[in-house]
């Protein structure tokens, strides 16, 4: 299970460093009773997916779920890249906490790092509360470029949970600044929804990277994605899948390289030209399983995670969808 639990107990600049995406996933998660009651919108479909829309910097979606498996619909119609991550919460800390013990450490440490005193912003993190560490990311969808609809299925204990994105503004804030959170409960009632049937199964590891059949054809098709295991990888945040459909001029190692927050270039506006991000399966502990619906058409693709150097882990994998 991925949690930073064991790592904020080292004293040293790597446990620093590790919690510093901790950071970012949750900060300034608060929000007021006026916006909350804005963006209480149950919007579902007849299929039962429960329906996300992103106009600016917000989540559109249902404040209450039920547990067991949920399929979420993500509409992206905002002119940024985003996707939405879901974090679990350690019991009875809230987004007040977040505001008041988390937001003012990352403030404080963002600006030095952004001003090239990297050391000195790092060693703010230090000041970030324990509890931090019980923090769990429990998955989501993948990078979803403007217009674009995201398909993903995920199981769900009951609890409270936090929904985030932490792409960049081209200024470098993270949407998280921006108001790109939103709190939502998971209650003890089961959906009742069948775990999804996939015709296209994806294994991820930091071993052997990403393993799957690239026979892919034209049409619809659902994806498993299954966690083999899960670490921290070297800008701090574990491994996931996002699907890319990559234009004629598209340049991977310009991909490969703004997949790395980490890098001051990294995952910020815009994205890189001529590729179009279609969702994919975010960060999940070792062993879990997530589904993502994506309708495939002829082209070039690939497959890849939010890591640094992808390709030399097996985390960037091309593959070609003919007529």
């Amino acid at each position: 299970m991925k949690t930073f639990k064991n790592y904020i107990a080292k004293a040293t600049l790597t446990g620093i460093f590790i919690i510093v995406s901790a950071t970012i996933l949750f900060i300034q998660s608060c929000k007021s009773d006026k916006k909350e009651t804005e963006h209480k919108t149950v919007v579902e479909e007849k299929d039962n997916a429960i329906e996300i829309i992103t106009r600016n910097m917000d989540f559109q979606m249902s404040d209450t779920i039920s547990s067991g498996w949920n399929t979420f619909r993500y509409k992206n119609l905002s002119p940024q890249t985003h996707f939405f991550l879901i974090d679990k919460y350690p019991e009875g800390k809230t987004s007040e906490d977040a505001e008041k013990l988390v937001a003012p450490v990352f403030d404080s440490a963002m600006k030095l790092i952004m001003e090239g005193k990297t050391e000195e912003g790092y060693a703010e993190f230090a000041k970030l509360p324990e509890w931090f560490g019980e923090v769990v990311f429990v998955g989501g969808s993948g990078l979803l470029s403007p217009n674009q609809i995201g398909v993903t299925t995920l199981y769900l204990k009951p609890g409270n949970y936090i929904v985030e994105c932490y792409v960049k503004m081209s200024n470098g804030m993270f949407h998280t600044s921006m108001g790109m959170t939103k709190d939502i409960i998971v209650t003890g009632t089961d959906s009742g929804n069948n775990e999804p049937t996939a015709d296209i199964d994806i294994n991820i590891s930091s071993t052997d990277g990403i393993v799957f059949n690239d026979s892919i054809s034209s049409g619809k098709h659902t994806f498993s994605v299954k966690y083999i295991d899960q670490i921290v990888h070297e800008n701090f945040v574990g491994h996931d899948i996002n699907l890319v459909k990559l234009d004629e001029n598209a340049n991977l190692e310009e991909l490969e390289n703004w997949m790395n927050w980490a890098d001051p270039k990294g995952l910020i506006e815009p994205a890189p030209n001529a590729v179009t991000f279609i969702g994919g399966v975010n960060d999940m502990p070792a062993g879990n399983k997530g589904y993502f619906t994506a309708e495939i058409e002829p082209g070039k693709y690939v497959l890849i995670s939010e890591v640094p150097n992808a390709s030399s882990k097996n985390m960037l994998k091309t593959f070609v969808v003919s007529e």
